[in-house]
């Protein structure tokens, strides 16, 4: 009983761990410039990356964010015969785990992408928390193609100040 208790616990560590390093190849892959389209998507305002996480289980947390600090930023890039792409970082948003920075990539009037560029770090389980719910966030986000999107159950303070800076995004393109 016990071998198989130390066996599932294993494979459920192996699982977040395998969440956490997608989430955060997603987000070096959005930060860092591709070949042949310049200035694409970089850390705005200075700011790190999300966090790998590693561990295992995580439960919810609820509240709300703390305050918010930082400000908007943007830029535009093009790549040879496409249309112009600008980038608007979000606020930073401050909460007990940490803060929120979140960028949107906009191409025509729509959101072609969105890359955290901080999540909560202040412990392991709040880096967890964080690796699982920014690619729900970001694909609702997509979909929605607004900052009107469902918290993710777990992650309510994570989901909350990553809406909220993504509203500032938002707000900075005029979407």
């Amino acid at each position: 009983m016990r071998k198989r208790a130390a066996l599932s616990a294993s494979v459920a560590s192996l699982g977040i761990l395998a969440i956490g390093w997608q989430a955060g190849a997603h987000a070096l892959e959005a930060a860092q410039p591709t070949a042949g389209t310049p200035g694409t998507a970089g850390a705005a305002n200075g700011t790190g990356s999300t966090a790998a996480a590693s561990g295992s289980g995580a439960s919810g947390a609820s509240g709300g964010a703390s305050g918010t600090s930082g400000s908007s930023g943007s830029g535009t890039s093009q790549a040879a015969g496409s249309q112009p792409q600008n980038t608007y970082a979000g606020q930073t948003v401050s909460t007990r785990y940490g803060d929120v920075q979140v960028q949107i990539t906009v191409r025509n009037g729509k959101i072609t992408d969105v890359a955290a560029l901080h999540l909560t770090d202040a412990e392991r389980r709040s880096q967890m928390i964080s690796a699982t719910a920014a690619p729900i966030l970001r694909s609702e986000v997509l979909q929605a193609q607004s900052a009107n999107v469902q918290t993710v159950s777990g992650a309510t303070i994570t989901s909350d100040a990553y809406l909220q800076s993504l509203q500032a995004a938002l707000d900075a393109a005029h979407l």
